[in-house]
C-alpha cells in the first residue's frame, strides 16, 4: 500500500543550508522509489489557515518511507532544513485499492451507543 512523507514547513528566510538540503533530498530518497508528489508549488487554503508550504513525496509502502527517513543519508542532511525552517512531517499510508468511505461511516454508526445513532 502506498505511503507518504507529508510536511508543513512554515515560511523561513533563505539560508545557504537549506537550498543544500534541498539539492540532496532526492538523492536521500530515490534508493527508496520514493519521489516528490508535492513540492514548491503554491497552494490554495479553502478552510482554516495553512501558513507555509507543502511537501508529498511518495513511496511504495510505509516500510520504504520509514527506511527513508531513518537512513544515514537523510539523517546526515535533516538538520540543514531543521536549523532554519520550522515544520511538521509525518508519514502516514494511503488507502487500500477499492477502499470505500461508505463502509468507514457504517462503522462508525455501529459503533455509537444506541441513543447517539442516527434513525431510518
Amino acid at each position: 500500500m502506498t505511503a507518504y512523507v507529508i510536511a508543513h514547513l512554515r515560511e523561513a528566510a533563505a539560508h545557504p543550508e537549506t537550498a543544500e538540503y534541498i539539492a540532496r533530498i532526492t538523492a536521500a530518497f530515490t534508493p527508496y522509489g520514493g519521489r516528490f508528489l508535492v513540492h514548491a508549488t503554491a497552494h490554495e487554503v479553502t478552510e482554516g489557515a495553512w501558513p507555509g508550504h507543502v511537501v508529498v513525496i511518495g513511496f511504495a509502502g510505509i516500510t520504504e518511507a520509514r527506511a527513508c527517513w531513518d537512513s544515514p543519508a537523510y539523517q546526515e542532511i535533516a538538520p540543514l532544513r531543521s536549523r532554519h525552517v520550522e515544520g511538521d512531517i509525518i508519514l502516514v499510508e494511503g488507502v487500500p485499492e477499492g477502499y470505500d468511505p461508505a463502509a468507514t461511516a457504517r462503522a462508525m454508526r455501529e459503533a455509537l451507543p444506541a441513543e447517539e445513532a442516527p434513525h431510518a
